[in-house]
């Protein structure tokens, strides 16, 4: 049985290795948990390994805001201090410390 674990948490602000974007953790998945064609969608040489955790995130960059759905290998902590200005993030979250969002209710 195949056991992973995912190195950021819920409410953490991460940025992606490669794109200029940033974004706060709402979701993991302990493996790729999406479709096979939004998979195939991305060009095969920097096509990610689904056997590691795939992060959904509240993204932002200098143009928009939108969910991005990230493989741990692409992602790095976000160390700025800085929050996120998607405009959700106030849905999910309360409070903003140390590079860390508070969840407002529990997940299951």
């Amino acid at each position: 049985m195949l056991e992973t674990r995912a190195r950021y948490n819920i409410g953490q602000v991460v940025r992606h290795r490669k794109h200029p974007f940033r974004g706060v953790v709402f979701d993991v998945d302990p493996v790729f948990s999406n479709s096979d064609e939004w998979y195939e969608a991305i060009p095969e040489d920097t096509r990610p390994a689904k056997d590691q955790p795939f992060y959904h995130l509240l993204a932002e960059n200098d143009q928009s805001f939108y969910v991005a759905y990230v493989s741990e290998q692409n992602l790095i902590a976000d160390y700025s201090g800085e929050p996120v200005g998607h405009p959700d993030v106030s849905e999910m979250f309360t409070g903003f410390d140390d590079g860390n969002y508070q969840l407002q209710y529990q997940l299951n």
